[in-house]
């Protein structure tokens, strides 16, 4: 692959990378750089583009899903305390429970719970989405792009956060730690023409 030929972008801030790529093909090409005519308008004029994301995951706070603590704040939700009895690995990473909800207790009435807000991380996120274009010119003046777009190409799922609420009440509520949603769709495929003047 040419480098100068493609453009690449990427930050830290989450963003894909991306890139863009005129495939070598068709008159002044180095592959099927002899091709005139039909040949070159069959054969020439193509691109590809991917994008490429990947996370490691949103930070995750537990909730006791009431206000213990007696603040009246609903904007920040009270958090529970750490089980110094509990023994294992906090995140279990299922679909259906994400967390072990038993490494939590419910702090006492009126004080403040001692997880510390966003110590553990939820699901990972990676997704791949491709494209390739084809240009073809009907005059000097007009054109036209066809493309086909593949998003989520490998159909990988991605999943949402799961629920932080810890407590139904005094008791552990069954839907703690519980994942319901996907961050983003199934694999799609898309068609476009695109007339240029």
């Amino acid at each position: 692959m040419d480098i100068n030929s493609a453009i690449l972008a990427a930050s830290a801030t989450n963003e894909p990378a991306t890139a863009l790529y005129p495939l070598p093909i068709g008159l002044g090409h180095r592959f099927g750089g002899g091709a005139s005519g039909i040949a070159d308008k069959l054969t020439g004029g193509r691109q590809w583009s991917g994008s490429l994301n990947i996370q490691s995951g949103f930070p995750l706070t537990p909730q006791i899903g009431s206000n213990a603590s007696g603040t009246g704040d609903t904007l920040i939700p009270d958090v529970p305390n750490r089980n110094p009895d509990f023994n294992g690995p906090v995140i279990l990473g299922k679909v259906g429970q994400w967390f072990d909800p038993r490494a939590f207790l419910m702090p006492l009435a009126g004080t403040f719970g001692n997880v510390a807000r966003g110590s553990f991380i939820g699901p990972e996120f990676w997704n791949f989405d491709t494209s390739m274009a084809k240009k073809i010119s009907v005059t000097e003046q007009v054109s036209m792009q066809f493309r086909a777009e593949a998003f989520n190409v490998f159909n990988h799922p991605n999943f949402a956060s799961p629920n932080p609420v810890v407590f139904s009440g005094n008791n552990y509520s069954s839907s703690a730690g519980a994942i319901t949603a996907t961050s983003n769709a199934s694999r799609q495929i898309q068609f476009a023409l695109k007339l240029l003047f």
